[in-house]
C-alpha cells in the first residue's frame, strides 16, 4: 500500500450489534499501537432502511516516524476508494456495494452470511427472501478478496455480540499494520466483557486465518441437507431427490400428532409419487413434485391450533431461548407471562362437528347483534408450576384433536388437493406440478389461513378443470402468483376471470352496530 495515504476502513452494522463499540477498539487499537487514526459515523433512519455506518482512517505510518507531522483525514467514505468493508449483514454488503463503495481492484469485503430480513421481505405473503446465492456473487464480483462466514452463529456460540466477531475478522485480513496482541490488549481491558469478547474474536481470527474465501462461501441448501438425516424407510421407498425433505416432512407430522398420523403422510405422498413416475418415466427427472408435496403437506398436516401452541409455548427449548435472549444469569429471576385470548373458532375446533356448528352459530348471532365475538382472555404465568401445568395439560389433548371439528375439515381439504395434484399428473406432468405448488397458499392463522384455502379450492374446482391440461396449467401458475401478490384478491379474481373462471363468491359481512355512547347533561 502506498504509505502516504490512509487505510480506510468501512463497518456497516445493523441496530444494536455494536458497531460503535467496534469503532472505538479500532481507533484505541490503533493509538495503542502508536498510529494515528480517526472515525466518524453516520447514523441509519432505522435497523432496516439505513443501517448506521462507521467510518475509519489509520495513517499506516508510526507516529514516530512523522517526525512532528500529522496527516489528514477524510471525514467520510469515497465510493471506489475504501481499502476494506466489514459488515453484519449480507444484504447491508451489497447495499454499501451498490453504493459503489467496493471495487475489485482495491476493496477487501468482509462479511457474515447471515440474514436479517428487511420489512419488504417479512411483509411478501410468498417467499419474499433475497437469494443468498446471488448476493454471495455480487460480493465475489466486486471485491479484491473476500470472507463470507455466518457472523451471528459465531457470536451465539462465543456467547458475545457481532462486534467482538467482526473485530477478530479484521485483525485475521491485515487489513491494518497491527499485531494480534494489540487487538487482544485493547479488547482485554474492557471489564466484564473482555473474557467473551476474546471467545468471539479469537474464532473468527482463526477461522478467517485457517480458511481462504471460497471455503468459507459453502452452500447453505446443501449443508442442511447433509445435517438432515434420512430416515431409513424413506430412503427404501423414495427416490434420492425426495429423500431429505420427506424425512423433515415425516418428522415434523410425527411430533405433531402421532406415528399414525405421519403413515399417512408417507400414504399420501406415495400416491403423488406414483403419479409423477407414471406421468413422467424419463431418467432424468428429479421428482419435483413429489419433493414440493413433501413439504407443503407435512405443513398443511401440521396446522396450528390451541394444541400445537401450548405444546411449544411450553417446552424446555422455549425457556431455554427465552432465557437467552434476555440474558438471565443463574442468579436471576426470570418471569415469563403468555397472553392468550382463544375464541369461539379455537374451542369450536376440539369440538366435535355438531357441536362445533352450534357454538360458531351462537357466535356469529352474537356479531350479528353488534356485539364483538366471543373470547376468553387469559394471562398465564408460565414461569410458575400452575401455569406450566394448564399449559402442558392443553398439550396432551392430542388425542382430543383427531376428534375434532377442524381436523376432520383440514383432512377432507387436503385430500381434494392431493386428489387434484394426482389427477392432474396424469394429465400433464406440469399441470400436476402446478397444483402441488399451490401449498404455498396455506400459511398463517386464522383469517389469512383460512382465505388461503378457498383460494386453493376454487382455483381446483375451476381452473384444474380446464379442457386443455397446457392452458389449466398456465391458468393456475398465473392465479397462484396473483394470490401471493396480492392480499386483497383483487388480482387473484383478476387472473380467474382471465382465463375463464369465475372470481370468488364475495362473503356477506354482518352488519354490526354502532352503540350510542353515554352522555350526561343536556345535549
Amino acid at each position: 500500500m502506498n504509505q502516504q495515504r490512509p487505510i480506510s476502513l468501512l463497518i456497516c452494522a445493523l441496530g444494536g450489534e455494536g458497531g460503535g463499540v467496534l469503532t472505538e477498539w479500532l481507533v484505541d487499537i490503533a493509538r495503542h499501537a502508536g498510529y494515528a487514526a480517526q472515525s466518524t459515523s453516520i447514523p441509519g433512519v432505522a435497523q432496516r432502511t439505513g443501517a448506521t455506518t462507521y467510518y475509519i482512517e489509520v495513517f499506516p505510518v508510526p507516529v514516530t516516524a512523522l517526525n512532528g507531522k500529522r496527516p489528514v483525514f477524510s471525514l467520510n467514505p469515497v465510493p471506489g476508494a475504501l481499502d476494506a468493508i466489514v459488515s453484519s449483514e449480507l444484504l447491508e454488503t451489497t447495499r454499501q456495494i451498490s453504493n459503489g463503495m467496493s471495487t475489485p481492484q482495491r476493496t477487501m469485503v468482509i462479511t457474515s452470511s447471515s440474514r436479517t430480513l428487511t420489512t419488504q421481505e417479512r411483509t411478501q405473503l410468498a417467499d419474499g427472501r433475497a437469494d443468498s446465492d446471488d448476493l454471495r456473487k455480487i460480493v465475489s464480483a466486486f471485491s479484491r478478496e473476500h470472507r463470507v462466514f455466518d457472523m451471528a452463529a459465531m457470536a451465539k456460540e462465543a456467547g458475545t455480540v457481532v462486534s467482538a466477531v467482526m473485530l477478530g475478522a479484521v485483525a485475521s485480513s491485515g487489513v491494518f499494520p497491527f499485531a494480534r496482541e494489540d487487538y487482544e490488549a485493547v479488547v482485554k481491558a474492557g471489564g466484564k466483557s473482555a473474557e467473551a469478547s476474546l471467545r468471539g474474536f479469537a474464532r473468527a481470527f482463526d477461522v478467517c486465518q485457517a480458511a481462504p474465501a471460497p471455503a468459507l462461501d459453502n452452500d447453505d441448501a446443501a449443508a442442511e441437507a447433509a445435517a438432515s438425516p434420512v430416515n431409513p424407510d424413506i430412503a427404501s421407498r423414495f427416490p434420492a431427490p425426495v429423500q431429505a425433505m420427506a424425512s423433515l416432512g415425516h418428522a415434523r407430522v410425527a411430533e405433531y400428532q402421532d406415528q399414525r398420523y405421519a403413515d399417512l403422510y408417507l400414504q399420501r405422498l406415495q400416491a403423488v409419487l406414483d403419479a409423477e413416475r407414471i406421468a413422467d418415466a424419463s431418467a432424468t427427472q428429479n421428482f419435483s413434485t413429489t419433493r414440493e408435496m413433501a413439504r407443503w403437506l407435512a405443513l398443511w398436516m401440521a396446522f396450528d391450533d390451541i394444541v400445537r401452541v401450548a405444546d411449544l409455548k411450553s417446552r424446555a427449548s422455549r425457556w431455554s431461548r427465552v432465557k437467552g435472549e434476555v440474558k438471565a444469569g443463574d442468579d436471576d429471576l426470570l418471569r415469563v407471562y403468555d397472553h392468550f385470548k382463544p375464541g369461539i373458532p379455537e374451542f369450536a375446533a376440539l369440538a366435535p362437528p355438531a357441536l362445533a356448528a352450534l357454538l360458531i352459530r351462537w357466535d356469529r348471532q352474537r356479531v350479528a347483534k353488534g356485539k364483538s365475538p366471543w373470547a376468553l382472555p387469559l394471562k398465564i404465568g408460565t414461569h410458575s408450576v400452575a401455569g406450566m401445568l394448564a399449559l402442558r395439560t392443553l398439550a396432551s389433548l392430542k388425542w382430543l384433536r383427531v376428534r375434532g371439528n377442524r381436523f376432520a375439515t383440514e383432512q377432507a381439504m387436503i385430500d381434494k388437493w392431493l386428489a387434484a395434484v394426482t389427477a392432474g399428473t396424469a394429465r400433464d406432468w406440469r399441470l400436476g406440478h402446478e397444483i402441488a405448488l399451490c401449498g404455498r397458499l396455506i400459511k398463517g392463522y386464522g383469517a389469512t389461513n383460512e382465505r388461503g384455502k378457498e383460494n386453493l379450492l376454487h382455483v381446483i374446482d375451476h381452473l384444474a378443470q380446464l379442457p386443455s391440461a397446457a392452458d389449466a396449467a398456465t391458468a393456475i401458475a398465473a392465479a397462484r402468483e396473483a394470490a401471493l401478490a396480492d392480499d386483497a384478491g383483487a388480482a387473484l379474481d383478476a387472473a380467474l376471470v382471465r382465463h375463464g373462471a369465475p372470481a370468488r363468491p364475495v362473503k356477506e359481512q354482518p352488519i354490526r352496530f354502532m352503540r350510542r355512547p353515554a352522555t350526561q347533561g343536556k345535549t
